[in-house]
């Protein structure tokens, strides 16, 4: 069966515009950062139409039944304007076959915002059927690779500020790929700014300085100067801080094969700008992966890959310590 295919929690604006308000927005998904924006939108268009702030209510599903919900959404509201019921956690209530019957008569005088964390795994079972049928749910995915590169573009044109690809994935390099981390971190650069328009290399190495801790291109840097000492010290720093194994792993597989790429990049003679884009990287740091590439050779490198495919496996299919793991893996990528 091919799989159920939503609209996203940001063509809610578009779909107000065109259909006006619907009676229920229910938005699922793992990216909460959208949870947020939807809330903020529909919350600007239905509360200048509430007749009083006792007509704007939140329930969480953790504590409340779906009936218990649409008890309220039917309760005519205190003044004579619209209600605004919004719901957390919208997937914990077991009654759900209740909304499936409410959407199909729903109140005119209630909107009701559901949000539900995590996936729905079987779309086609109620209320789910129902309400995609009448177009009001909508999926809040995780933002990652491009489309989060054109987010952070669109957010800082939003601000009136601009910001190149390469600076914007130096960003997510630095900060991760929690949106909410990501837009913090730009409300800083924006006030380092003032009244200067571009986002530079330089607003985001200060963030970086500011942040006061390590980052992946410490990691990386230090491993590409074969520090051992100096790498575990990050890489222990970057875990103990919450970053997870995995994404360690992936990053470090990132910069092993840019530099796998190195010297066929440099026999086609391109400029640093073309270069640094197809390994990843921003220009600025192309020139430290080519040192870390003549301190490397083929076999090295080689080593490296087997190297993180063991530890990969180990974290998926052992019960090894993770930083016993982390510290196998930075020995055997950069060798006695």
């Amino acid at each position: 069966m091919a799989k159920t295919k939503f609209p996203s929690v940001f063509d809610i604006p578009k779909d107000i515009k065109s259909n006006g308000l619907r009676p229920i927005y229910y938005i699922f998904g793992e990216d909460t950062f959208s949870f947020d924006y939807a809330k903020s939108i529909l919350e600007k268009v239905v509360n200048p139409k509430l007749a009083s702030e006792f007509d704007k209510e939140t329930f969480y599903g953790s504590k409340t039944s779906f009936a218990e919900i649409i008890s309220a959404a039917s309760t005519f509201p205190f003044g004579d304007g619209k209600k605004l019921l919004i719901v957390k956690n919208a997937e914990k209530p077991k009654d759900k076959e209740k909304l499936a019957e409410y959407a199909n008569s729903p109140s005119d005088f209630t909107v009701l915002v559901f949000f539900h964390e995590g996936s729905i795994t079987k779309p086609e079972t109620e209320p789910f059927k129902t309400l995609n049928k009448l177009g009001e749910i909508f999926e809040s995915k995780e933002m990652k690779g491009e489309a989060l590169i054109e987010w952070i573009k669109s957010y800082a044109k939003e601000n009136d500020k601009n910001i190149a690809d390469e600076n914007a994935q130096l960003l997510i390099d630095i900060v991760g790929e929690n949106r909410s981390l990501i837009e913090l971190q730009l409300e800083k650069i924006f006030l380092f700014l003032g009244d200067n328009k571009e986002i530079s290399l330089e607003s985001i190495h200060k963030l970086a300085t500011e942040l006061k801790q390590f980052n992946i291109f410490d990691l990386i840097n230090a491993v590409g100067r074969k520090d051992k000492a100096r790498a575990l010290e990050i890489a222990f720093n970057l875990y103990d801080s919450g970053t997870e194994m995995v994404q360690i792993i992936a990053m470090l597989n990132r910069y092993c094969t840019a530099l796998a790429k190195i010297n066929e990049l440099i026999a086609m003679k391109l400029s640093i700008q073309e270069a640094a884009r197809i390994v990843g990287t921003h220009q600025y740091y192309y020139k430290d992966y080519l040192d870390a590439r003549k301190r490397y050779s083929d076999n090295e490198i080689l080593n490296a890959f087997r190297a993180l495919l063991n530890a990969d496996l180990s974290i998926k299919t052992t019960s090894l310590d993770e930083k016993t793991v982390l510290t196998i893996l930075i020995a055997e990528i950069i060798g006695d």
